[in-house]
């Protein structure tokens, strides 16, 4: 075991930036085919339903596959389980891509493709956050889980615009094939590159069934009063969040004018600021208590929702769309990286499955919530309410003990 540790922290840089590198060219192709796909249904449908059924096929397989992938993260090696997922989605967009140069292009095929690619997203997203502590000495995880969150954010500023110019130029197909291409090199850099041993428990006899293995989960959370209050912060976060996430660009729409640049710009403030957020947290590293950043930044974003909602310039509101932006991975890499220090390597997949189906949830259940009460409210003064409950839920998460206590640095323990 020793030994093991000198060399994961003597190759800790190399092989994290491998893992990173992987990522990146599979969520770049990924990334591509999501937009592609939705564009497509668009503009061949032209359905609001058509539109919300896909959303629905690429949210509810990973909805209900979280916390059952969260137990296979701890009991199975986690590095497999991220190539199996990433070989799932390459194998199924190959057959569409195929099915589709045939000629039978049916709409309800890319529903299906979504069910599929939700599949693979909800296998790989626990196994990805369970995996990274076993890669980085815990005084790095900041750093990383912040650099990877610029990743990100610059795929998801460019891939839109990627997708695009790919769709005038050549078929969907040809973005299907693409992503076949970028899933076969990230496969290929973690089969012969990445070295990383299986986790403990992965590495044993597995005595216990899945349904016990879950259990054990949910008692773990029961058992750990931080992780407890941190989750109900959570729930009650994300479904706060939902107006600001869904229904500003509505509001833009019915308040500023309904050109398309305008609703390409509030996009772009967004993607750019969360790219710039990333840096400022991968450079910055927060507050030495993890949970004093989280409040930080949660404030930002209660002030920032609130001013979108009293804004009457449209200039100032993309400014603070930008802010917004920013905030954002400085409130989600300490979320990341205390969950990856406090919580037992052996329970982090099953932890992470379970905040898995928190985010994916909460935030389609505000919308439920908030997006009939759009059409009878104005969604200015949904911005207001929501983003005041959020400066109250951020003095929640500063008043914490437990909480704070968690967020205090962890000594590496690599360093012994």
């Amino acid at each position: 075991m020793n030994i093991e540790n000198i060399n994961s922290k003597e190759n800790w840089l190399k092989n994290i930036i491998l893992f990173l590198s992987s990522q990146t060219v599979s969520l770049f192709g990924s990334a591509l085919v999501q937009y592609a796909m939705m564009w497509y249904i668009t503009l061949e449908t032209e359905s609001g339903l058509m539109m919300t059924l896909y959303i629905i096929c690429g949210f509810i397989p990973t909805f209900f596959l979280s916390p059952v992938a969260g137990v296979w993260a701890d009991r199975y090696n986690r590095k497999v389980l991220i190539i199996l997922s990433d070989a799932l989605i390459a194998i199924s967009t190959l057959i569409l891509a195929i099915v589709f140069l045939m000629g039978y292009d049916s709409i309800w095929l890319l529903f299906v493709m979504a069910a599929i690619r939700a599949i693979g997203t909800g296998i790989q997203t626990p196994a990805v956050g369970a995996i990274l502590p076993q890669l980085v000495p815990k005084d790095k995880l900041t750093k990383v889980n912040g650099t990877n969150g610029s990743i990100q954010a610059v795929i998801m500023f460019f891939a839109p615009m990627a997708s695009a110019a790919l769709l005038t130029m050549a078929t969907i197909e040809v973005i299907f094939f693409i992503d076949v291409i970028t899933a076969a090199i990230a496969i290929f850099t973690l089969v012969a590159f990445l070295r990383v041993p299986a986790h403990e428990k992965a590495s044993k006899h597995q005595t216990t069934s899945y349904f016990n293995d879950f259990k054990q989960g949910i008692s773990y959370i029961n058992h750990h009063a931080f992780l407890k209050k941190f989750f109900l912060f959570f729930a009650i976060f994300f479904v706060l969040m939902a107006p600001a996430a869904f229904l500003t660009p509505l509001q833009v729409t019915r308040s500023f004018g309904d050109d398309v640049w305008r609703l390409t710009a509030i996009e772009l403030a967004f993607s750019v600021g969360m790219m710039v957020g990333g840096g400022i947290i991968a450079s910055w590293g927060g507050f030495q208590n993890k949970v004093h950043t989280m409040t930080f930044a949660s404030l930002i974003m209660g002030v920032c929702t609130f001013a979108l909602g009293v804004i009457p310039n449209f200039w100032i509101y993309l400014a603070f769309m930008a802010l917004f932006g920013i905030s954002m991975p400085i409130f989600n890499t300490p979320t990341m990286t205390l969950i990856q220090e406090r919580v037992e390597e052996n329970y982090l997949g099953r932890i992470f499955g379970v905040f898995g189906m928190i985010s994916t949830s909460m935030m389609p259940i505000g919308m439920l919530i908030f997006g009939p009460i759009a059409d009878f409210i104005k969604i200015e003064w949904l911005l207001v309410g929501t983003g005041a409950f959020i400066l109250v839920l951020s003095m929640f998460l500063i008043r914490t003990n437990e909480l704070v206590e968690a967020g205090k640095p962890v000594l590496n323990e690599t360093s012994n």
